[in-house]
């Protein structure tokens, strides 16, 4: 019989610690953790359909159409036809909706940096590394399925 705990129990734990201490940040800017999944994936360029930006979250289409909409008459994004295809929409950030990922990116990365303070420099960018290594091998991105 092994010691060793597995991977998904520690993973699922340092899950929840993260999510806890994020939540708190969210709020402050008035966001939900998928507001917030959808405000990060269009910080990378516009999605050119709610059903790729669906995709690319991982979020139910029809579950989106309502954080689209919060985000939207918040100001954060914005929803226009697209000249190829007049029966999509491309979705993009505004300037306030860019301005809410930067700050909220600022206080997560913060917040990132209290909880990986016990580990080393060293240790945490390998950490890191080996994050990026694993989830890229696991799947594909969600545009990508």
């Amino acid at each position: 019989m092994s010691d060793r705990t597995e991977l998904g129990f520690l993973l699922d734990r340092l899950l929840r610690e993260v999510t806890r201490r994020e939540q708190p940040i969210f709020e402050r800017h008035g966001l939900q953790m998928w507001d917030y999944v959808v405000l990060a994936v269009l910080g990378r360029g516009p999605a050119r359909t709610q059903a790729g930006l669906a995709a690319a979250t991982g979020r139910d289409k029809t579950r989106l159409i309502r954080n689209l909409d919060l985000l939207e008459r918040s100001g954060l994004i914005r929803r226009t036809p697209d000249p190829a295809d007049r029966r999509n929409h491309t979705v993009s950030l505004t300037p306030e909706g860019e301005r809410t990922l930067l700050a909220c990116r600022e206080e997560i990365r913060a917040m990132e940096d209290e909880l990986l303070a016990p580990v080393g420099t060293d240790q945490r960018a390998a950490f890191e590394r080996t994050l990026r290594t694993l989830v890229t091998r696991a799947a594909p991105p969600p545009e990508q399925r």
